[in-house]
């Protein structure tokens, strides 16, 4: 008989789910179990990544106990029917959540294990809870964004075992699902990371969770032409007069042959996303367009390829 999907199971049946689901199985099954575990601030995803492995047939587990993590261990490795299984393990374990690091390399000895920590930028963490109106688990005694901080102290040590790293702050629910379906599912070849290029302005700061940064200041600036200054990269004036200095293409197409070459050698590192930005003064104009045109090429090197402009509105 096949087995059963994977289901998502609380912490008080694990035990019994375990050996209930157990049947016989071929040993290339069992060779291949592993194990995969969750964490990272609240607010930053951890419920949709579960989802996105139960999808791919993970025995899934939300909120369990750290001190019962070595034998849910135990029993993967040794359940037949079960190849992979992923958990979450966060900040609602309290102080308990201390030992996780020495826990962590312990059950690394029982089965292949990988750590998968999840943040996102303070302000989008806040968004999010004032969104769903969910108290944060650090309770109500201070701020979101006070314990939002509090929270990314103490994780601190256990996000430096963690591999793979996950900024979430600019994927939707489907993109962060799609990378986890792409970075934990069968291999179908082709390119396996998301690309996000982003303009940004220097005046603003310089997006934290880049990989990769290039200057475009260097460019002419449309700000200083009248017509243009309350215009955008993306309006065709503005574009046309970038565009039109030699300097301008000669940038595009470098970029993009330098990042065509790259982004392979991040894909076979594991990489799963690689945020790439332009930044000009403020953000509006050059940017802007040259975000749009390396997003272009990239698209049509056939890279999955995300496009935003973070203060073009600003």
């Amino acid at each position: 008989m096949p087995a059963k999907r994977p289901a998502k199971t609380t912490a008080q049946t694990v035990a019994a789910a375990l050996p209930a689901a157990a049947a016989p199985a071929t040993p290339a099954l069992a060779a291949a179990t592993d194990l995969v575990i969750i964490t990272g601030l609240s607010g930053s995803g951890k419920g949709t990544v579960l989802k996105a492995f139960e999808d791919l047939g993970y025995y899934s587990v939300d909120n369990l106990p750290i001190d019962l993590i070595p034998k849910f261990a135990e029993l993967t490795k040794h359940a037949p029917n079960i190849r992979h299984a992923a958990l979450v393990v966060d900040i609602r374990e309290g102080e308990a959540l201390e030992r996780f690091p020495a826990l962590f390399k312990k059950i690394r000895r029982i089965v292949p294990t990988r750590l998968v920590f999840l943040e996102a930028e303070e302000d989008t963490i806040v968004r999010r809870f004032s969104e769903t109106r969910r108290p944060h688990p650090l309770g109500l005694g201070h701020s979101v964004a006070k314990n939002v901080r509090r929270e990314r102290q103490f994780l601190e040590p256990i996000r430096k075992l963690a591999d793979p790293i996950i900024n979430t702050t600019k994927f939707n629910v489907h993109e962060l699902r799609e990378t986890i379906h792409r970075s934990f599912g069968e291999k179908k070849g082709g390119p396996d990371v998301l690309v996000q290029v982003t303009s940004f302005g220097y005046r603003h700061g310089v997006p934290p969770d880049s990989d990769l940064v290039f200057d475009v200041r260097f460019l002419p600036n449309p700000n200083y032409i009248p017509e243009f200054k309350h215009k955008t990269g993306k309006h065709p004036g503005v574009a046309r007069y970038i565009r039109s200095f030699p300097q301008s293409i000669e940038f595009i197409e470098r970029i993009s042959e330098l990042l065509i070459y790259l982004i392979p050698h991040y894909i076979s590192e594991g990489k799963s996303y690689l945020t790439i930005s332009f930044g000009c003064t403020g953000g509006h104009h050059r940017s802007v367009l040259i975000t749009s045109e390396i997003r272009k090429r990239l698209a049509a090197a056939g890279f999955r390829v995300k496009e935003t402009h973070r203060d073009i509105l600003k």
